[in-house]
């Protein structure tokens, strides 16, 4: 396991997540509203980035839960400066509406697909009986 593959990985989960929401903004939203295309963004993000790490894990190659966990959260820490950078500089969003996303009292589920995020190297290892 080496921190290059881990960051060249979590690079590739954040371009596919960002074609994955302008896709969404494009074409769901309309239909079914903003909020809601969101939450099911974060259903459909979520398989995307478990696909990501199936196929990736093998090259990753954590040889312990320890490593497939420092891997899940690396890629949790680059999504995080990802989310928020891109919100708050590009998008011009607020403070309250980035965190919005991550609260289930105001429909927001992107914690969840956070937390996916986390266990996803851990997963796709079992999956492919790494360790």
């Amino acid at each position: 396991m080496t921190w290059w593959k881990i960051l060249v990985t979590g690079g590739l989960i954040a371009l596919a997540e960002t074609l994955h929401g302008i896709g969404r903004a494009r074409f769901l939203a309309p239909r079914i509203g903003d909020l809601r295309s969101r939450q099911i963004g974060v259903l459909s993000g979520s398989a995307l980035l478990l696909i990501i790490a199936y196929i990736s894990i093998p090259w990753i190659s954590p040889a312990t839960i320890s490593e497939a966990m420092i891997t899940g959260l690396a890629w949790l820490a680059l999504m995080l400066g990802y989310e928020f950078c891109l919100g708050r500089l590009l998008f011009k969003f607020s403070w309250k509406r980035l965190l919005s996303d991550f609260n289930p009292l105001e429909g927001g589920f992107l914690g969840i697909g956070m937390s996916v995020l986390v266990f996803a190297p851990l997963l796709a290892a079992k999956m492919r009986r790494l360790f």
